[in-house]
């Protein structure tokens, strides 16, 4: 089931053109944007290409089932279909950013109240921060003439022009008090109970995930916490989907899902990880134990090989890089870039409905993986581990893996982490590995 409504609540606002209109901006600081603006908002940062922030809905699609991919998709297409002139190809270019829940039969209750099983936002208002400048880009469905898109355009840049923030972030709310949804007792059955299941052969792999809610000191302020994310993680990729007033999901994941341009798709296998040292070398000593780990490296190659086959249907061609450690601020991966060409012209989000879930968020195989996570986990993922990113109207676009992220409403946050279960995994040494993975959002909160 899905459903394209405009900006003003018309469903299926495929009666006139979608119109947009775009203008180069002097220099300004994102913290100051992200301020000036009311949700929903939207933010993508990833480590290199360009930063991208919405504001408003021009339209928006809502997806729910297993047929969720292909239905935003087809709703997708339906909307550029009417998207004049040549702003497909031009920076600044319209995109539809949002996300899929994990799980199909996903409800948005709880602190994922009004995330559906699939939601994508076309802004009224964007901003491309790249290499080519700063661009305004006003969108609009059905406007009742151009000059009022050139005159919102006006207003929006005088708008900009006076959010004076200088973009250093204020401090974290801190945390109050901390519940966790899982026991030390119940995790250690939990992977046992899940190796029990490798050893008699019905997995190979199945990642378990924890949640830990978290009350604040503070209400939350999503442009300060946004800016401390980028200064903590810049080789991550930070993302905001903040579908109304109050629910926000935010992260600064290290994991791509795909990125597609062209016929060219970039990927990686994400798996195995290991803390950080107190000096260089310590670091150095505990990267070496890693790339020597037998129990990590077989977790890791897992992921790979069922990421090359999830692509082979599409791929001309498939290369895979060297396998080389991942380090960030708490945390260490093993990791290793794949590369494939495409027989066929694709859009982004048919890669993105075979590559979810990887082995590296969900397991393998990947039927029996879901079910065991449905069956074993005490809390519901939403769109934690799940596709969060962007595409356009050629159907090019990036996906990132929603990991080392939270769900938050005013004073209480939802943070996630998980670990990868194989047949010779301990529970106490995954426990530690799912503490260290909490460290992003807990840094940004307290």
């Amino acid at each position: 089931m899905e459903s394209l409504r405009s900006g003003d609540g018309r469903r299926d606002p495929i009666d006139g053109p979608l119109v947009t209109r775009r203008r180069e901006l002097d220099d300004l600081s994102r913290r100051a944007v992200l301020d000036a603006f009311e949700p929903p908002r939207e933010l993508w940062t990833p480590p290199d290409g360009p930063t991208v922030a919405g504001w408003g809905a021009a339209a928006t699609i809502d997806a729910d089932g297993p047929d969720r991919f292909d239905a935003v998709r087809e709703a997708a297409e339906r909307l550029f279909s009417h998207l004049d002139g040549d702003a497909e190809r031009v920076v600044g270019r319209p995109r539809l950013f949002g996300g899929f829940a994990f799980h199909d039969e996903h409800e948005p209750a709880g602190p994922w109240k009004g995330f559906a099983g699939a939601r994508f936002v076309l802004p009224q208002v964007q901003i491309t921060w790249s290499d080519d400048g700063v661009w305004l880009t006003v969108n609009a469905v059905d406007p009742p003439d151009d000059a009022a898109v050139e005159r919102r355009l006006d207003d929006v840049a005088a708008e900009i022009s006076a959010a004076t923030a200088d973009g250093r972030p204020g401090a974290p709310p801190g945390v109050a008090s901390r519940e966790r949804t899982t026991s030390r007792t119940e995790w250690r059955r939990q992977v046992r109970a899940a190796v029990d299941r490798i050893e008699r052969g019905d997995l190979r792999k199945v990642v378990l995930a924890q949640a830990l809610s978290v009350d604040l000191d503070a209400p939350l302020s999503i442009p300060d916490l946004l800016a401390r994310l980028d200064r903590s993680y810049p080789d991550c990729y930070r993302f905001l989907v903040q579908p109304d007033e109050g629910a926000n999901f935010f992260g600064a994941t290290p994991e791509r899902l795909v990125s597609l341009s062209g016929r060219t798709v970039e990927t990686e296998a994400l798996a195995g990880s290991t803390g950080r040292g107190d000096t260089p070398e310590e670091d150095e000593w505990l990267a070496n134990e890693l790339l020597d780990s037998e129990k990590d490296i077989h977790e890791h190659e897992l992921v790979a090989e069922a990421v090359r086959e999830q692509l082979e249907p599409f791929a001309g061609s498939i290369r895979t890089g060297q396998r080389t450690i991942r380090t960030l601020p708490t945390v260490q991966h093993l990791q290793t870039p794949i590369t494939a060409e495409l027989d066929d012209v694709e859009h982004v989000l048919s890669l993105v409905e075979a590559l979810h879930p990887t082995p590296a968020v969900g397991g393998f195989p990947p039927d029996a993986a879901w079910e065991t996570i449905k069956e074993t986990e005490t809390f519901d993922r939403g769109w934690y581990a799940a596709p969060v990113g962007w595409f356009d109207a050629a159907g090019n676009g990036a996906f990132a893996v929603g990991i080392r992220s939270a769900v938050a409403r005013e004073d209480r946050a939802t943070l996630f982490a998980g670990a990868g279960i194989v047949a010779d995994s301990d529970p106490d040494r995954e426990w530690d590995e799912v503490q260290l993975k909490y460290g992003p959002m807990l840094d940004s909160l307290e």
